[in-house]
């Protein structure tokens, strides 16, 4: 019963996963086109499904703790999946249990590399925003007219357009 319930909320947990992929692949190509107001929109989407996920974590630990009880196992060990399909003796079940955990690792792998992949590019992004202020710096007007070499001071401080302190 409890290990019924147990691959459920895992193909629960993958299905989330991959909703979580879709919509970062999409927010992936709003961060390409710079398009603000869809980011924003992913966020919050991303969001809701992250806080799915955690529920259904709590439901699998439930499920697990629960199984264990039906084993005559009284701890309240934090066992991961492998460990939990050593203690199912029916094949069927230890298939359907090892299928979704194996599926579930592979949905988490995609979404890692879909995550690495986002994060360079806001880092990409950050990146080119400091160059762009860089470039925008103003410099004293006393600059913009020729003086003598001589006349000049070395090491002058060029302030830019924001006032930063370390």
């Amino acid at each position: 019963m409890a290990l019924e319930k147990l691959i459920n909320v895992l193909e629960r947990l993958n299905v989330e996963h991959q909703n979580l992929i879709e919509t970062g692949q999409l927010k992936k190509n709003s961060i390409i086109a710079n398009e603000m107001d869809q980011i924003i929109s992913f966020v919050n989407t991303e969001s809701k499904i992250v806080k799915k996920i955690e529920e259904l974590e709590v439901e699998r630990l439930r499920f697990v703790n629960l199984f264990l009880k039906e084993k005559g196992i009284k701890s309240n060990l934090n066992l991961n999946l492998i460990e939990v399909s050593r203690l199912v003796f029916v094949m069927e079940d230890k298939l359907r249990l090892q299928t979704a955990h194996i599926q579930l690792n592979e949905t988490l792998n995609k979404l890692k590399v879909l995550n690495d992949i986002t994060q360079q590019l806001i880092q990409q992004a950050l990146s080119y925003i400091d160059f762009s202020i860089d470039v925008l710096k103003i410099y004293p007007e006393q600059e913009a007219f020729y003086q003598h070499p001589s006349d000049k001071t070395h090491g002058i401080n060029r302030p830019g357009v924001f006032d930063t302190r370390a």
